[in-house]
């Protein structure tokens, strides 16, 4: 029969919590079991360390099991218990594995398709009712020219989020596979500046473009994801913030970065770690007023993970708002 040392060695090389049990007797722990039942459990009636009466009740069986709980470690804490006799001996394996991350991951996944199917469901309804006036034989000229720009509008929307959603999950597919490319950032300012040159021109922004021409700002990229992020800053700066949006390209502490400033009226603290969130927005109504998808910081975010990059957002009320790209030189 294998000793307590041997079990102990064994547990040892276990990431999740595991206890080997004799009976009711805990015979050996792991470090991870020990920091979560307690320090002083091995040799112990398992009944001292295990208070979950529905655990406990699988446990003492001793039969080969699998149990879904919450409240160990934690009022809301997942796990699933795992049970398994030990052959040739009168004794048993129990595992706790975590399911914090994968709950957790569910939980998004729900709220996006739920946040999706909300955010397209909008400007749909409005279609469909416009539509439905639009069909009926009496409706004046100027109203019916009115209601089919309403349409269009909206119709355009709901295209900008579906391609703003098929390019998420092209970047997320992507997103172990490290770009290939070698680009200045540079050149993707300025091609950016030349791209957002209209909705400045429309918003009334001056943007302004601030290149450190003797620094080495050459990365391995991709190109066009790059642009895109770029864009999407851009487009944010212009749309909420406020005239003149800066636009630089510079290195520090030996790392290119492409930053963009506004002079807008920023973001108060709690809602600044939420902003990358898919469909997040600090005011809701006036992000859908401004033509945004609640997208675009999100899209950043994955495209700047893709190139093993930082994404550093600092903004405080009235004082506008810095967003910064840092990426390993190439």
């Amino acid at each position: 029969m294998p000793s307590g040392q041997d079990h102990k060695n064994f547990l040892d090389a276990l990431d999740e919590p595991a206890l080997v049990l004799a009976g009711r007797k805990l015979r050996s722990a792991n470090a991870a079991a020990l920091r979560l039942l307690g320090p002083n459990i091995v040799g112990r009636d398992v009944r001292l360390a295990i208070r979950h009466p529905q655990v406990l009740e699988v446990v003492l069986a001793g039969k080969s099991a699998d149990l879904a709980v919450v409240g160990i470690g934690g009022a809301e804490r997942p796990w699933t218990v795992q049970v398994r006799p030990i052959e040739g001996e009168s004794a048993c394996l129990v595992r706790f594995v975590d399911r914090s991350e994968s709950m957790a991951a569910e939980r998004m996944r729900v709220d996006f398709v739920a946040n999706a199917s909300h955010e397209l469901r909008t400007p749909l309804a409005t279609i469909s009712g416009y539509a439905e006036t639009l069909a009926e034989p009496d409706v004046p000229a100027e109203l019916r020219q009115k209601f089919a720009a309403t349409i269009s509008g909206e119709a355009a929307r709901m295209l900008q989020i579906i391609e703003d959603l098929m390019s998420l999950s092209r970047i997320e597919a992507n997103r172990f596979i490290a770009p290939n490319e070698t680009c200045d950032l540079a050149t993707i300012a300025r091609r950016a500046a030349e791209q957002i040159a209209p909705l400045a021109e429309r918003k009334a922004c001056d943007v302004q473009l601030e290149l450190d021409t003797g620094a080495v700002t050459m990365v391995a990229a991709d190109q066009a994801q790059l642009l895109q992020a770029a864009d999407n800053l851009l487009s944010n700066a212009i749309r909420y913030g406020g005239s003149p949006v800066v636009l630089s390209v510079g290195v520090e502490h030996g790392r290119p970065y492409l930053r963009v400033k506004d002079e807008g009226a920023g973001i108060p603290a709690v809602h600044v770690p939420r902003l990358t969130e898919r469909f997040y927005r600090v005011d809701e109504a006036r992000s859908r007023g401004a033509g945004g998808t609640g997208l675009g910081l999100a899209i950043v975010k994955h495209i700047v993970e893709r190139h093993r990059g930082t994404l550093d957002i600092r903004s405080r009320s009235r004082e506008g708002t810095t967003v910064t790209i840092s990426l390993p030189p190439a």
